[in-house]
């Protein structure tokens, strides 16, 4: 009751020994019983937790409060009036204050509520003498009967979107809006005397909205809607359906009868709202041996107590130490009776466990990120990104036994210049990132017949039902194939011929990481920047061999490209960037000059290259140094470092031309020069790379490494179910002890069918 932080029985010892604190309030809870014949109501919002939403089935609490003195356990009831008023002051304030679940969760989600439109007051009407029908309606663009749309301006009666799986309309509703701008339309079959629940969509603001004048822009048309029955269901109330019908079943495998498995390293993880992407990544990362030992065998929960801050919820060593124990020794993967809804018996119970909560694992791991520290769906391949940025941190003074660098490897561009001579651009990457190149498809024929079937479904105003549907098949060989194919660079600047031409690019790995993280790039940006999620099948095998993809760096008879001209001419030897690049960089928001330095950095590679360069030296002190003064200044500036720092640093374990360079961009300031060098591994190389000639032996980029053979065996899969990484739902099959396992959030089984061609 000191610094008021919660323990188990089984630690609280730990913090009376650590701090001397020896008085504790002891909450006791005891489960309320809940009456077996309890009806279920079905949902009618889209929300959680309030009245006509989904139940969140919280359980309800008897609690009783002791005050406990340590090391002998003294008991002293509460309430009581022998206390001294200080402690009852203060437990008072405990049991009222909200704790880190209750600050955590949203305990009450609604989907937004729909706002007026602001096209509503002032709608244009055509009098255009066209009377709508109370029933019988048709596109009038195509054979659809369903899913139509009446667009308020002119009456006219259109289909609406066609979805990602081809059902739906046929785009005629919104293609009618981009040629005439008329901005609302009403949902027909969802007008009825309760006006505010039909739909209307407006184009212009996109989204659903409320049109306080329906019954006049009804009455124009003729409608009398007070007559009119709803026969569709609205826009939320699709979304509603597509939640509560959770049927995703290849990737769930919920048509499978899945048996639970509980024990040792097969704990589930409650979802604290949206937290899936957290739940799947952590599962597959704890599965591996790098981050089993760091933070399970190799470290109990004392030693990470004894050694974590005098606030240890907000230590990441101590919260994924706590977050390993629990998801690997067992100790909270017990079966939770439930009783089979056909039995009576208890003997028939099935074994399903409750998992565990991360909230404060979740809570120290989204600290410094806007978006994790969110309710909101988000990408799990940012998040475990995000992630292993976050261990390296934590792990800098002590890089031998970092766990991320189980993941970490060396990738080299080799650029062939028109010239003859060459470019090596190195940099470390934590995963495998592969197009998927649909020409590839191993079923072309049954895509083409599948095509055929689509139209004349669509032609007779028919649905295409999802078990009827063909995806492309890729094969995961052409997707490596694909990453380290010889690639065409237009408008390269070749500092050989001073002059753009094009260039060669072929990709390899300098080292191969213990785990190999691949990603599959599902989504792809389509005309306007909307991301699109790609319908496609991966085949890909229990193992792989990529040991051709290893580069081999310069070698004997190659010529480096040379850095440019030496003399006075600051101009002629400032660099260029691709204008083409550049442009595309600035119409994503970002500053013009970061974009020049981001091309000219990656050699004009490409507008990927450059952005994942621009995305992690965002934060470089150098990142607004004009591009003009760093080339004239590399040199000079390098010399005007004080000398005793550079000596401070060379005694820290770092090479004198490092120092150098980290004192010249962090201004002098020794502390921040360390942050500099541990941020940017690769400027250990940059001087001695890009240079023509060299009289040092340069150090390896991937110096420190793991470093073994090419292959490779599957062991984990993330896989995604939605159409957006804003929403869906995420779930992980891992390869344990000889069979695959499905984690589902807190749901833990054998897997019958995992989902290798989904992930």
């Amino acid at each position: 009751m000191n610094t008021f932080l919660a323990f188990g029985k089984d630690c609280v010892a730990w913090n009376y020994e650590k701090t001397g604190n020896p008085v504790y309030l002891h909450i006791k809870q005891t489960k309320k019983v809940v009456a077996e014949d309890r009806p279920l109501k079905k949902p009618t919002l889209l929300a959680i937790g309030i009245d006509g939403g989904f139940d969140n089935n919280e359980a309800e609490y008897e609690e009783t409060h002791n005050i406990v003195i340590l090391p002998g356990y003294v008991t002293l009831p509460f309430p009581s009036v022998e206390l001294p008023e200080k402690v009852r002051l203060a437990v008072d304030a405990i049991l009222l204050a909200e704790g880190a679940e209750r600050k955590e969760q949203v305990a009450a989600w609604v989907a937004d509520k729909k706002q007026r439109s602001t096209y509503a007051m002032n709608l244009q009407q055509l009098d255009n003498s066209v009377i709508v029908p109370p029933s019988g309606w048709k596109c009038i663009h195509c054979d659809k009967t369903e899913n139509l749309w009446l667009n308020l301006t002119d009456g006219m009666i259109l289909c609406g979107r066609r979805n990602w799986d081809g059902t739906g309309g046929n785009n005629h509703a919104i293609e009618h809006y981009k040629e005439t701008g008329y901005p609302l339309a009403v949902k027909l079959g969802t007008i009825t005397a309760d006006l505010e629940a039909a739909d209307v969509f407006s184009y212009p603001e996109d989204e659903s909205v409320l049109d306080p004048l329906l019954a006049e822009h009804l009455a124009h048309f003729g409608i009398d809607f007070s007559s009119l029955q709803k026969t569709e269901m609205t826009t939320a109330e699709r979304e509603l359906d597509q939640n509560t019908n959770f049927d995703w079943n290849r990737i769930q495998e919920s048509g499978q009868e899945v048996e639970p498995i509980c024990g040792p390293g097969y704990t589930g993880l409650v979802n604290l709202g949206n937290s899936c992407y957290l739940a799947a990544t952590m599962q597959v990362v704890f599965s591996t041996h790098s981050f089993y030992s760091r933070y399970h065998t190799n470290q109990s929960l004392k030693m990470a107590f004894e050694m974590a801050p005098a606030d240890p919820t907000v230590d990441l060593n101590m919260q994924l130490t706590k977050l390993a124990h629990g998801l690997l020794s067992g100790k909270y993967s017990i079966p939770a009776q439930e009783k089979d809804d056909n039995a009576n018996a208890a003997s028939t119970t099935r074994a399903k466990q409750q998992g565990i909560p991360p909230r404060m694992f979740k809570s120290v791991i989204a600290a410094s990120h806007p978006e994790f520290s969110t309710m909101r769906q988000q990408d799990a391949l940012e998040f475990f990104l995000h992630f292993l940025d976050q261990v390296e941190r934590a792990n800098g003074g002590k890089p031998e036994s970092d766990p991320s660098k189980s993941f970490k490897f060396g990738v080299e561009d080799r650029i062939l210049c028109s010239s003859g001579k060459v470019a090596y651009n190195r940099r470390l990457d934590y995963i495998l990132s592969l197009n998927i190149p649909l020409h590839e498809a191993t079923n072309k024929e049954e895509l083409q017949e599948f095509r055929k079937f689509k139209a004349e479904k669509i032609s007779e105003g028919k649905e295409v039902s999802s078990d009827e549907i063909v995806r492309p098949r890729v094969p995961l060989e052409a997707c490596l194939a694909n990453l380290s194919a010889p690639e065409e660079i237009h408008d390269f600047y070749s500092t050989a011929l001073k002059a753009k031409t094009t260039a060669i690019k072929t990709t390899g790995l300098t080292s191969f990481p213990d785990y190999l993280v691949l990603h599959m790039r599902k989504f792809v940006m389509e005309e306007g920047w909307v991301p699109k999620k790609l319908d496609v099948y991966i085949d890909v095998p229990d193992t792989i061999d990529i040991s051709h993809m290893r580069s081999k760096g310069l070698q004997p008879g190659e010529e480096l490209l040379p850095d440019g001209v030496p003399g006075g001419e600051v101009e002629s030897n400032k660099p260029l960037a691709n204008e083409d690049i550049v442009i595309q960089l600035v119409s994503m928001g970002f500053n013009h000059l970061h974009c020049e330095k981001a091309a000219i950095k990656t050699s004009n590679t490409g507008v990927e290259e450059a952005m994942n360069w621009l995305l992690s030296h965002m934060d470089d002190p150098d990142i607004d140094v004009p591009i003009s003064e760093e080339a004239q200044g590399a040199d000079t500036l390098l010399s005007s470092v004080d000398p005793s720092k550079v000596e401070t640093l060379i005694s820290f374990g770092f090479q004198e031309e490092i120092a150098r360079k980290a004192l010249k961009a962090s201004g002098g300031d020794i502390e921040k020069a360390t942050d500099w060098i541990f941020n940017n591994p690769e400027a250990s190389v940059s001087s001695d790379m890009d240079a023509t000639t060299s009289n040092t032996t340069p150090t390896p980029i991937d110096a420190g490494l793991p470093d073994g053979g090419g292959r490779y065996r599957l062991i984990g899969i993330v896989s995604h179910i939605g159409t957006s990484t804003q929403c869906g739902h995420y779930v992980a099959h891992i390869f344990k002890d000889g069979r695959w396992v499905i984690f589902n959030d807190d749901k833990v089984g054998a897997s019958v069918n995992p989902p290798k061609d989904m992930g």
